[in-house]
C-alpha cells in the first residue's frame, strides 16, 4: 500500500511502459474538467442576465403604471377645464341635442 502510494506520488505511472494509456487518460480527464468549468461559467453569465433583465422588466412595469396614471389624471373633466379655461373655452350650459336625418326614398 505505502510502495504505491509513494509510486503514485513520484508519479511513476506517467513514464512506465504504458503510461500513453495515462496520458491519454489524463488528457481526456483534463479536457472534461475544461468543459465543465466553462459551462458552469457560461450557466453564471445567464443567471446574472436573467437577473438583470428582471431588474429592468420591474424598472420598465413602474414606469408604466406611473406614466398611465399621470395620462388618467389628464384625462379627467376637471383638468381639461382648467387647461382649456384660459383659452376662453367653457363647457355647454345645455346638454347635447341628438339631431336624427330621416332617409328619403328616391
Amino acid at each position: 500500500m505505502k510502495k504505491n502510494l509513494v509510486a503514485l506520488l513520484k508519479g511513476r505511472f506517467l513514464v512506465s511502459g504504458d503510461a500513453p494509456r495515462n496520458w491519454l487518460f489524463i488528457v481526456f480527464v483534463s479536457l472534461l474538467a475544461t468543459v465543465m468549468i466553462a459551462s458552469s461559467h457560461s450557466a453564471d453569465r445567464k443567471v446574472h442576465d436573467i437577473a438583470a433583465l428582471n431588474e429592468e422588466v420591474r424598472q420598465l412595469r413602474s414606469e408604466f403604471v406611473e406614466v398611465r396614471s399621470k395620462v388618467q389624471r389628464l384625462k379627467l373633466e376637471s383638468t381639461i377645464r382648467e387647461n382649456v379655461s384660459p383659452k376662453g373655452l367653457l363647457p355647454a350650459e345645455s346638454p347635447p341635442v341628438k339631431i336624427i336625418v330621416a332617409k328619403t326614398q328616391p
